[in-house]
């Protein structure tokens, strides 16, 4: 039984996604971050960067959710291509969610909700970038149907987390309609309602 260490997070959600799409069995495990487990020497062992997502499968331990996207999609051989241009545009998107979407995503919100006091340069900067990447990504997603061709992959999973979670950055999907249609189309997969649905659950978790 593979086990998932998450919390109601863009980056937790990927995990049982991957994981419900691909029909693996799995038990999930709150590890509730607002109230700092995730800094538990417990949980230390298992991740010494103190972050959620982690995959348990028996002695192996992974952590960061594009690795185990990554992971379980080479183990299952399925939501990534095997190789050639249609592999790498897979991991073009991973590398752009990572490096850009992702962190833009996370600071904005943290200037705007989480920071003791108001720093309005800083909330500037990581707004304009939020509305930036999700700009790139809707033309990407203006010239086919998802986000790294015409086949749903791993990194539409990885975009879908943050996307998820946008209202905390203050985004939202007027000025990205690509971005929308793709979203809607993504959010109906019955495997992406229910691991939603899990995945929220663990806020209200003891």
């Amino acid at each position: 039984m593979l086990i998932v260490y998450a919390y109601s997070t863009p980056n937790s959600v990927k995990v049982p996604i991957a994981l419900e799409e691909l029909g693996l069995d799995y038990e999930l495990r709150a590890v509730n971050v607002r109230k700092g487990e995730q800094k538990a020497p417990d949980f230390l062992a298992l991740n010494p960067n103190a972050k959620v997502p982690v995959l348990v499968d028996g002695s192996f331990v992974l952590t960061e959710s594009a690795a185990i996207l990554v992971h379980l999609a080479e183990t299952t051989g399925r939501l990534l291509p095997t190789g050639g241009a249609e592999r790498a545009r897979v991991f073009e998107q991973l590398f752009f969610h990572a490096s850009a979407l992702s962190p833009a995503f996370g600071q904005a919100g943290f200037f705007q909700r989480v920071a003791a006091e108001p720093q309005p340069i800083a909330i500037e900067r990581f707004s304009a970038e939020a509305k930036r990447t999700l700009s790139v990504l809707d033309g990407v997603l203006a010239g086919h149907r998802f986000a790294a061709g015409p086949d749903f992959t791993i990194a539409d999973i990885a975009h879908f987390g943050w996307l998820w979670r946008r209202e905390f950055a203050g985004v939202d999907h007027d000025a990205a309609p690509n971005v929308a249609r793709w979203y809607a189309e993504v959010e109906a997969r019955p495997a992406v309602q229910r691991a939603i649905a899990r995945t929220a659950a663990l806020a209200t978790a003891a």
